[in-house]
Parts: C-alpha cells; sequence; structure tokens
C-alpha cells in the first residue's frame, strides 16, 4: 500500500480500528484463511460468516444471481459449520494479527444470547448481531423487525458478553432507524446498517424464479442510496456509533457515508468482483480524497451532511 496522507485511524465506541474499511459478514469469511487474507490486504477489520447453533448446508443452488453493473441476488440460506466448528477458523485468522469480529445468528434472545458468549470465548474484538438476513425463515429479519424484539435481544447478549455488541439493522421495515434506536436502549455499542434489501429475479424460459429459494437479498451498487437515507436517519436518532453497508465500491461512497454519518463501513460485494486487493485502493483512495478536501482525519468528516454535525 501507498503512503498515506490523512489519518484513517477510527474508533467505534471502544473499539479502534486502523482504518474504517471492514470486511463485511458472508462475502468472505468462510475460512481463518480469508479472514486473515483480507486483513493482509488492508482491511481495518474483518467479520466473520454468521454462524448459528448447528451446521447449516443452506439452500440448494442456484442461490446467486450476479448483475454485473449493480450487484448480486443471493438467497444462501446462512450456510455455516456451526459454532462446535467455527472457533478454529478464528483462532487461525487472529493467528496472523486480524482483528476478528464475530457475527451470530438466532432465533431468539436466549439462542443469540448462548452464540455470543461462545463466539467471545474466541477473543473477537465484538461480536455482530445478524438481526437482518432477509431470506431465512426464522431468522434474521423475521426476529429483527419489531423493535421490541431487537431491543430484548441485545439486551440480553450485551448481559452475557464484556465485548461490544453491534446490532445489524434490516431495511426492510417500515421503520429502521426505530430498531436503532431499540438496539441503542438495549445497550448496543453500535449500529450496522444496511443489510441486503429483499429482492426477486424471474427466469421467463423456465416461468420460475432464479433462485431456488425464490425470493433472496440484493447487495452492491445499486443499494447504495437505501444504505445512505438508512444510516443519515439512524444518525439524527441515536448516540451511539453508526457503522454504513451497502453498496460501497470506491473511496467517494465510503465518503458518502461518512458524511451521512458513518464511522465506519462494510465492504462486500464488490470484493466477488474486484478481489480483495480492493481494500488498498479503498484505504489510498479515502486519505487522499480527504486530504483534497482538507481533512485530516476520518473523524473529522463523520456526519458533515447534517450540516453543524454532533
Amino acid at each position: 500500500m501507498s503512503s498515506l496522507v490523512a489519518d484513517l485511524a477510527v474508533r467505534v465506541g471502544s473499539l479502534a480500528l486502523r482504518n474504517p474499511f471492514l470486511l463485511a459478514s458472508g462475502i468472505w469469511g468462510e475460512s481463518g484463511d480469508s479472514l486473515a487474507g483480507a486483513w493482509a490486504a488492508g482491511a481495518g477489520g474483518v467479520i466473520t460468516k454468521s454462524i448459528g447453533s448447528l451446521p447449516r448446508a443452506g439452500y440448494p443452488n442456484p442461490t446467486i444471481e450476479e448483475y454485473s453493473t449493480w450487484g448480486l441476488l443471493n438467497a444462501m440460506g446462512l450456510p455455516n459449520p456451526g459454532m462446535d466448528e467455527y472457533p478454529r477458523e478464528i483462532s487461525a485468522a487472529r493467528s496472523h494479527g486480524a482483528l476478528v469480529i464475530g457475527s451470530v445468528f438466532g432465533s431468539d434472545a436466549e439462542e443469540f444470547a448462548r452464540l455470543a458468549r461462545r463466539i467471545a470465548e474466541t477473543g473477537v474484538v465484538a461480536v455482530e448481531l445478524n438481526l437482518s438476513c432477509p431470506h431465512a425463515e426464522g431468522y434474521g429479519t423475521e426476529v429483527g423487525s419489531d423493535p421490541k424484539d431487537v431491543e430484548a435481544i441485545v439486551r440480553a447478549v450485551v448481559g452475557s458478553v464484556s465485548v461490544p455488541v453491534i446490532a445489524k439493522i434490516t431495511p426492510n421495515t417500515s421503520d429502521a432507524p426505530a430498531l436503532a434506536v431499540a438496539a441503542e436502549n438495549g445497550g448496543a455499542a453500535a449500529v450496522s446498517a444496511i443489510n441486503t434489501l429483499r429482492a426477486l429475479a424471474i427466469d421467463t424460459t423456465l416461468h420460475r424464479p432464479v433462485l431456488a429459494h425464490g425470493l433472496g437479498g440484493l447487495s452492491g451498487p445499486a443499494i447504495k442510496p437505501v444504505g445512505l437515507a438508512c444510516v443519515w436517519q439512524i444518525y439524527e436518532r441515536v448516540r451511539i456509533p453508526v457503522i454504513g453497508v451497502g453498496g460501497i465500491s470506491t473511496a467517494e461512497d465510503a465518503l458518502e457515508y461518512i458524511m451521512a454519518g458513518a464511522r465506519a463501513v462494510e465492504v462486500g460485494t464488490v470484493i466477488a468482483h474486484q478481489g480483495i486487493g480492493v481494500f488498498s485502493r479503498l484505504v489510498d483512495g479515502l486519505s487522499h480524497r480527504l486530504d483534497e478536501l482538507g481533512y485530516a482525519s476520518v473523524s473529522q468528516a463523520v456526519g458533515l451532511a447534517h450540516g453543524a454535525g454532533r
């Protein structure tokens, strides 16, 4: 990586990151080696796949439909090896020095808390709660769309672990900011927004949905305006840090999220198109863009689009 101009080190609550670019859950975190590879490529931190209580094979193929210009439609079904097996992958990533955030999914507050305790024991620096997968029955959006449920889940997890808890918010609701408020009330250290948008594609020749599961989640550039709007609204409603997610492909995309109120951002779909080398380009690009605008650090740009900011 080339020498940096602006300082990209950021703090998300008590979590110190060398730069604001996090590997998003689900796109590259299948193994310890892949997590370590993203870290070596320049990510400020890496988030694991979402891990559940038991192994899940996920949905049958086809599970992904690629749209070259605006993103990916996927319905993977939360495939994962289960909490008994995955800690060894976290250990492998940490052995390479990676700053690892563990992602978990569950069906209720008790399961989330149990899984969070297990993954916290592996040495992760924070736990992200997947309250927002749009296509897994009994999980994700189905347990994360009601503010009361979100608050209860977050509160249960916060009471069970000593590391920061991040609640990943769904956009597939009438009031995403209300979910962020609920997470804050439950004690979350931060919220990340957004997960994928519920979406569908039809194969008109076969007369059926393209994905085997039918409904899927849309990610990539097409959802950036939605993610930005959610981050903007959430920033105005909560005091805890916001992590922006959705359609970040360039340093300018990241800066939009930062000016909307994000202190860090998660990068996902662009890796499928450009590989993990994108992290070094994002880091250098954001540093030089901040320098062009006269800002010495990321923190100086957080929330600027709101005027006086906070």
